[in-house]
């Protein structure tokens, strides 16, 4: 059980990191929006970095905040009260559940390293360390690796609900935010 308890930690200190950093990304894209309007409409010379900035920015915003998503249980589902089942049955669901989080995430994982012939060169981070971003010049593998990287925290929380579940027998219990309570 003590081996479940620290996955789980793990998982949430993820999960704050990865909610700190998609919090920064919306930041740094909101940010680099309004300096663009502000430096075009009030300035007349707007940037040629902040639009690609703001897209950027805005992968990796998009990226973390669906691990943080399905950390939360916020994420969009088919059968949302498969999830609170208990007992065998749910322990089954919730080997189903992880299998198919696996089964999409385990080959984005491998393509986004490995390409044609297990070539690191070949993969998606491999092709994007060749490559530049055209107006902020800096390795486009800075923002590609958005996806590798929330797919990888995915499957830490995958890992930390299946083996709570299993362990326990019961679902992990819902993420308790002091801020939904009524004042």
């Amino acid at each position: 059980m003590r081996a479940v308890t620290g996955l789980v930690r793990f998982s949430d200190v993820l999960n704050r990191l990865a909610l700190a950093g998609a919090v920064i990304a919306l930041v740094v894209m909101v940010g680099s929006a309004f300096y663009q309007v502000i430096a075009r409409y009030i300035f007349d010379a707007p940037p040629i970095w902040t639009e690609e900035l703001a897209r950027r920015a805005m992968v990796w915003a998009g990226m973390l905040g669906a691990s943080v998503a399905f950390h939360e249980r916020s994420d969009p589902t088919l059968f949302p009260g498969i999830a609170r089942k208990t007992g065998g049955v749910g322990q089954m669901l919730a080997l189903v559940r992880a299998a198919g989080v696996t089964v999409f995430a385990v080959p984005v994982l491998f393509y986004s390293l490995f390409g044609a012939n297990w070539a690191l060169s070949r993969g998606f981070l491999g092709r994007s360390l060749g490559r530049e971003a055209e107006m902020l010049g800096i390795p486009m593998i800075w923002f590609t690796a958005a996806v590798p990287v929330a797919f990888a925290i995915i499957m830490v929380h995958v890992a930390a609900s299946l083996a709570l579940h299993l362990s326990t027998g019961a679902p992990p219990p819902e993420h308790h935010h002091p801020e939904d309570e009524p004042a």
